[in-house]
Formats: structure tokens, sequence, C-alpha cells
């Protein structure tokens, strides 16, 4: 008889999909091989997306573990995840072997109306944001972003607006309704999987199983699996490695704004201005603008980067007044070997959940400078909460501009300078390797919580055939 199957769907961004995956794998492996995994492959709206999703699945495909990839129709970009629903009803009708369960991506949950497990990628702060959500809709008649004073969630401290995740500060946009929507599915769930550690967020977890985040409606059980991270081997002989070889430990700041992050001529001017003035040792990936075919139709809008003409993007003699103290990387570079290496000291960030967890895992300290999606909220807990950062001001309406003076403050603050918030970060990210480590390690919060999950999928019975999908 074939082996349960764990159902996984998650949205096609590869920052969901690979820490789903990964997740899930450990349940794989932790329960002998008692489950294999079906993925259900939303495919992607652009050619880049689609050509790294298949790559992560050829990789998997080589692992030897009983992973499949099943690819689900394309639809209208417009409609592109709500119209997989009839789609993923027919994956899980036509399976050939029994479902232990359906594990959905946050933004996914509201697809189909069977038992599932929720997955979480982001923090456990968003979690607790996004499931008060209905009762801060009902309490706040204003826009997020328009409060005086602060936005209360239990578990947080207050909420500046200038932190409200993005998608949430329009109240009558469609994106909003449709986030409005998430929290019922996550509290009707038979559980939620989170990429994130009790001693990373004690807080807004505490609050989530306390039943505080919607009073007389408790939270179904999470299970704070995280760190999950595709850490891997090491990538062999790559020039960034080559070129923080050859600089001293903790000497060089590592400004990486993820796949997605490109600037304006304006912002990297001011960019270049701070890496000369401040007077540290620099890694910096820059990435150049999207080209008119890349990413067209996305559903957000956003496109893909290209690589960066370096002689067209930077201002003239910058590259040669900061030669042999700087490197700019003008294309994708191995993020999670960087902040590995032990020349690297602090970490720019545009702040997503999984940058901040590889960062945390090696104890590099941030200064996070967000752009997009929950990115602000993460901001505000890496400094406020979490205190693993130091804080870096963006204008969230000049398009999250920053300004050479603030960035050249934060640099010099990460790296060593006199002042309290760069000593008290760089101690902080110190402890969070310890608790990252310690809670993945074989006793530890995570890895019991991974043994819970095991059991409660072992014992759970599968989803029947009848179900009405």
């Amino acid at each position: 008889m074939a082996a349960p199957a764990l159902v996984l769907l998650p949205e096609w961004g590869s920052g969901h999909l690979v820490s789903m995956l990964e997740s899930c794998k450990l349940v794989l492996l932790s329960g002998g091989k008692a489950f294999s995994i079906t993925l259900l492959v939303m495919r992607p709206p652009t050619a880049e997306a689609t050509s790294e999703v298949e790559a992560h699945a050829r990789r998997e495909a080589a692992s030897g573990l009983d992973i499949r990839f099943h690819r689900l129709p394309a639809e209208f970009i417009a409609r592109y995840i709500g119209l997989h629903a009839p789609h993923v009803r027919d994956a899980l009708a036509g399976m050939a072997g029994p479902v232990a369960a359906l594990v959905l991506d946050m933004f996914a949950a509201p697809l189909v109306d069977v038992p599932s497990y929720v997955f979480m990628s982001s923090t456990g702060a968003m979690l607790a944001f996004m499931l008060h959500l209905p009762v801060l809709h009902e309490a706040v008649a204003a826009e997020f972003d328009e409060v005086e004073g602060a936005v209360e969630v239990p578990g947080l401290p207050p909420v500046p607006p200038a932190s409200v995740p993005c998608p949430l500060v329009d109240k009558k946009s469609p994106n909003y309704t449709c986030k409005k929507k998430i929290p019922t599915r996550f509290m009707d769930g038979t559980s939620i999987i989170a990429n994130t550690a009790e001693g990373l967020e004690p807080g807004p977890l505490a609050a989530v199983a306390g039943g505080r985040i919607v009073p007389g409606h408790p939270a179904p059980p999470v299970y704070p699996v995280g760190p999950v991270l595709a850490l891997g081997d090491r990538s062999p002989s790559h020039e960034c490695v080559a070129w923080l070889d050859a600089q001293p430990p903790a000497s060089v700041v590592f400004p990486c704004f993820g796949s997605m992050g490109w600037f304006e001529p304006a912002q990297v001017v001011e960019i270049t201005a701070a890496l000369e003035r401040c007077g540290h040792r620099f890694l910096w990936v820059l990435q150049g603008p999207p080209s008119s075919a890349t990413g067209a139709g996305a559903p957000d809008g956003s496109e893909h980067p290209t690589d960066a003409n370096l002689h067209e993007l930077l201002p003239p003699g910058f590259l040669e007044r900061t030669k042999g103290r700087g490197l700019v990387w003008p294309a994708w570079a191995p993020q999670k070997d960087i902040l590995a290496h032990p020349a690297v000291g602090g970490f720019v960030t545009h702040g997503c959940w999984n940058s901040v967890l590889e960062s945390l895992w090696h104890g590099v300290p941030m200064a996070p400078g967000p752009l997009y999606a929950e990115q602000h909220l993460n901001a505000f807990e890496l400094v406020a909460d979490m205190g693993v950062a130091v804080p870096l001001r963006v204008d969230r309406k000049r398009d999250n501009f920053v300004e050479a003076a603030e960035l050249e403050c934060a640099v010099r603050s990460l790296m060593g300078g006199e002042g309290e918030e760069g000593r008290k970060a760089r101690e902080k990210a110190a402890e969070m390797k310890a608790v990252c480590r310690d809670a993945v390690a074989e006793g530890g919060s995570s890895h019991a919580a991974l043994q819970r999950l095991a059991g409660a999928l072992h014992d759970g019975a599968a989803i029947p055939k009848h179900y009405d999908l």
C-alpha cells in the first residue's frame, strides 16, 4: 500500500515553497519515511520564477526521498491563486494513495474546504497580526497607517503605524479584502505550522497559544518548528566568498536586498554615498532594474531584476575610490554562504523572514530597510522586540527611500560604533544564534514541536476519498 501523502500547496515564491518543503521533509524523515510528499505546483507567473521552481524540483528528485511535484494547469494571472481551487480538488481526488494531510500556504488557505494544516512562512509576529486582523478591522475605523499612537496586537510591543504590513495599509483595496479572509481559515485549520522558534518570538507565540488573539475563539495548535533553512553545502569557489576570505573577521558590512530588490538611480546614489563615507569594508549585491519583458504580468506588478551594469548604475569614480575595501557584485550571490563567513559583521537587509533566519542562524546583526510585504513589521520586531538590529529609517511615502546619512549612521552603529544600539544588537544576535541552534537540536523546543507534529500526523485519520471537495 502506498505511504500516506502529505500534500503541500505553497504560493509559488521560492521563499514560501522552500521553507514549507524543508519543514515537511523533516516530518518525513522523523517518521521513518512513513509518509510521502506530493507538492502541488502553481505555475509561477514569470519565466524567472518558473525556472527557479523547476531547478528546485530537479534537486529534490535527486535527493532519494519520496517527493513528487504535481504541476497544476496555468490560469489567468489576475485570478491566479483563486482559480487553482478546482485543480487542487482534482489533484486530491485523483491521488492513488491516501492523503494524510493537506498543508496549505497562508495565501492558499481559503482555496479548499478540507481538513488542513496552514504553513506560516513568515514571523510569529505576522501570525499574531493576521489572526488579530478581524478584531482590528472592527476596532479601528481609520486606515492603520493613519492611526494616532500605535496599533495594539497581543504579544507585541505597540506597533507604530509606519510598521503596519504593506498589504494592510489600504482597506479599500482587493488585496486587503483577500487578506481579511485569511484569519478565518487559520482559525478553522487543524493546526498551524510556523517557521519560527519559541525562543525567538516568545511574546506573539504565547499570545496565540494562550487564546489572547481572538477573544472567545482559541487558535488551533501551533507547531513552531524553525528555524527551517535550506543551508545545504557551501557554494564552491564563488568570487564573493573568495573575496571575503581575504578580509579580517567581522569587518565587512553586507548590503543585500533579496531576489526582487533593485533600486532607482537616486537610491543607488544615496547608498554609494553612505558606503563611501562610513569607511567600512563592504560586499554589496546590487541588481539592475527589470527589463521590459521580465516578469510582465506578475499579480503584484513586480518584475524580476536583471544583472546590473555597474558602469551605468554607479556614480563615476565610486569603484576606484573604494577599491580594496569594497566589492559590488552585480548578480545573484550565495547569501547564506556570505552570512556564514566570519568576515561578515553586519547585514543590511530588506528583512524577509528567510533572510532574517539565515542571519540569526549565523549570529549576524542587521539593519533592516524594508521594501514590501510584511517587511516593515519584521523590521520593527527585529529592532524593538528582538533587539538584534539597529534602526534604519525609511520613508514609506517615497517608496521606502533611504537617505545616505541614515544608512551611514546605521552602518557605523552596526559595525562597531560607540553607540549602545549597535553593541546591544551584536550581543543579542550572538545570543539568538545559540537560541536558533538549541531549538532545532535534539531536545530543543522546535525539535519537540516537530515530534509532536509528526505524532499528530501519524495519529490522525487520512482525508477520506468521499470528502466533499
